[in-house]
């Protein structure tokens, strides 16, 4: 028998990456949030590798950091390791990784949860969605509890009807042994949105005691201390390794002899896999020339002897896995603690979506993570903190925070979902990003703190700290232009012993430095007067200064990029109508109802040609309509 539990402003279905930085947005913007998980074991639960960072995803880490989430925090507070990824590289694609404890990472994001005001964290499973005409009323839990709200968001991660399949044993269920969620699937459906398929895996865990270590190669993490969110502080922490080992050719021939056993190749998936994250049976028959393939053994956490086998991620039958594992170096010894498992489960595909997660069928539904299609805890974060915030915002009656692909990585993310759609599970990669160099994982706070400001999400002390950074990156930059120094011995010496040429004349400090062979340490011992600035002020000098001419020619493309941008298709004009245009752009125009040209060029299958004629009609519009006006 159904009962009315609660009203509120936002109701968020599921708590885990996704699900935790919308329910957090939207309390701590001041709405009364409710956030509805399955078991309250599995918060913030990684059932994949208990990793946060890496190429483009640590960008995205520290851009929901900017913008006031939670996600950069909780992984400084949880790691057990920390590297910088592509240092031998620009700035543009240097990565941070962290390995994080898994259980620490679930129970500190729990608390935090269950700490924040305007915030309810409750278990249950939620199994209908409540519409009233075209706007969101609320939700029915499996218990029969009624909770109204003005927005709801869905996050429900790979839970939607999900499948484990390992070899030939089949059955309903979620990652880690959960329980899916069946019924919602088809309350969406039922409410006529429509839903695919995708797969996703995992690899094996294995007992560290069963692991020969002096057969591998020691990967440990790096002795500088840092930190993925601006607010915290660098701390050394006792750090875990990580070990590197190789299949062989003995693990391909075990693989081999039972593709037949593999539900990949025997038709018993029907889901579609990620591309970036295969399994290691489709590596060997993808790369059948390759000899052997890197296989990384990661700590799960402080307090447990489970070992993660990055790169094995495998459906075949537990009995062989097993065998596939002890051909490899180091593991003759292996002992699987858990077995490896594929999972399919129903997503919803991101092109029924605004570039603000709500859908473009009801009013005030939300969805983000996973079950937009995309994989990785930091791509399900991230549209889970803008979701939040945009439920909110609509639940004020306000207007939605849009982050453009010249913002952030959260930008190109998410048009890349809404604009183009995706055929598989969506990897975020810093090739996706026309403008990388602005789009740095170092100066996330600086170009997206102002927007956490304005929405709320970014406390007085926050700001204060952000301001003053700022303040020493320009007044530092105005010093170096003002302070020259002269051609003598000394300074010659500095530079070439760095590998530099001599000056011949008086030159600023700002020259010097955009030279690429010279460090702001260089300056220092070039003039007196350098004030003491935190390290993260100096990087920002350093890359400002030497890449200034990319830089600017990069703004040049966003601003030409924004004119087609802030040209705004109206919510009238009916594609179908528009003659000239080509069948296939008609067709996806109408589909995804774009809201700027600029996003109505970069759907597959619109040509130059149709956005030509698009602007044609669109003006021809706006003249009749002035007319008309005048006329009146």
């Amino acid at each position: 028998m159904e009962y009315l539990a609660g009203k509120y402003d936002v109701i968020v279905i599921g708590a885990g990456h996704a699900g935790c930085e919308a329910a957090l947005a939207a309390a701590r913007m001041g709405c009364r949030t409710l956030v509805l998980t399955l078991n309250m074991e599995n918060v913030a639960f990684m059932p994949c590798n208990p990793a946060v960072g890496g190429p483009a995803k640590g960008h995205l880490v520290r851009e929901i950091d900017a913008l006031g989430g939670e996600m950069a925090i909780n992984t400084d507070e949880t790691s057990i390791q920390m590297r910088m990824l592509n240092t031998g590289k620009g700035p543009a694609v240097h990565a941070l990784r962290a390995q994080a404890d898994k259980k620490m990472y679930h129970v500190r994001m729990k608390k935090v949860l269950e700490m924040q005001p305007n915030l309810d964290l409750k278990q249950a499973m939620v199994e209908r969605i409540l519409v009233e005409g075209e706007n969101i009323k609320g939700i029915v839990t499996r218990n029969g509890a009624v909770f109204h709200s003005r927005a709801v968001v869905i996050t429900t991660g790979t839970f939607l009807k999900g499948k484990i399949i390992i070899g030939d044993v089949a059955y309903s269920g979620g990652p880690n042994g959960q329980e899916p969620s069946v019924t919602l699937a088809e309350s969406l459906r039922d409410l006529g949105l429509s839903l695919g398929r995708f797969k996703t895996g995992t690899p094996p865990r294995i007992h560290r005691k069963s692991v020969d270590f002096s057969k591998m190669i020691i990967q440990p993490g790096d002795e500088k201390p840092y930190r993925f969110s601006f607010t915290g502080k660098p701390r050394l922490r006792e750090q875990l390794p990580c070990w590197l080992t190789y299949t062989s050719e003995e693990t391909h021939n075990v693989i081999r002899e039972n593709l037949h056993r593999s539900p990949l190749f025997s038709g018993r998936i029907e889901g579609v896999g990620p591309r970036y994250c295969p399994s290691i049976e489709d590596k060997v028959v993808r790369f059948a020339d390759k000899p052997s393939h890197q296989i990384f053994l990661e700590p799960e956490g402080r307090d447990t002897e489970e070992m993660y086998v990055q790169g094995f991620s495998t459906s075949l039958p537990e009995d062989v896995q097993v065998k596939m594992l002890r051909t490899i170096p180091g593991l003759a010894k292996a002992e699987i603690m858990r077995t490896a498992y594929a999972i399919e489960y129903d997503h919803l595909p991101p092109a029924q979506l605004k570039l603000s997660l709500e859908t473009k069928t009801i009013n005030g539904l939300f969805s983000a993570g996973q079950i937009n299609g995309t994989s990785g805890y930091e791509e399900a974060a991230a549209q889970g903190i803008l979701a939040g915030i945009n439920a909110a915002r609509y639940a004020r009656g306000k207007e939605p925070l849009i982050i453009r692909r010249s913002e952030g990585y959260i930008g190109v993310l998410i048009d890349d979902l809404v604009t183009k759609g995706t055929n598989e599970p969506y990897r975020i990669m810093t090739s996706r990003a026309e403008y990388r160099l602005l789009l740095r994982q170092d100066n996330a706070d600086l170009r997206l703190t102002e927007k956490g400001r304005e929405i709320g999400l970014i406390s007085d002390e926050q700001y204060g700290k952000f301001e003053e950074k700022r303040k020493l990156i320009e007044a530092e930059k105005e010093r170096l232009a003002e302070v020259r120094i002269h051609p003598v011995e000394q300074v010659q010496e500095i530079l070439v012993g760095k590998g530099s040429s001599e000056i011949k004349q008086n030159t600023s400090l700002l020259e010097i430095l955009k030279r690429p062979e010279i460090n702001y340490a260089d300056l220092k011992k070039m003039a007196e007067g350098f004030p003491d600035l935190p390290e993260e002020v100096v990087e920002q000098i350093e890359i400002q200064v030497k890449y200034d001419g990319y830089i600017k020619k990069q703004m040049e493309q966003v601003e030409r990029f924004q004119k087609i941008e802030r040209k705004k298709i109206p919510e009238w004009i009916k594609f179908e109508e528009i003659k000239g245009l080509s069948s296939e752009a008609r067709q996806k125009l109408g589909r995804i109802q774009p809201g700027s040209v600029g996003q109505a060029s970069r759907i597959s299958g619109v040509s130059p040609a149709d956005i030509s004629i698009l602007l044609v009609y669109m003006e021809q519009k706006r003249r009749e309509l002035s007319e008309g006006d005048q006329n009146k």
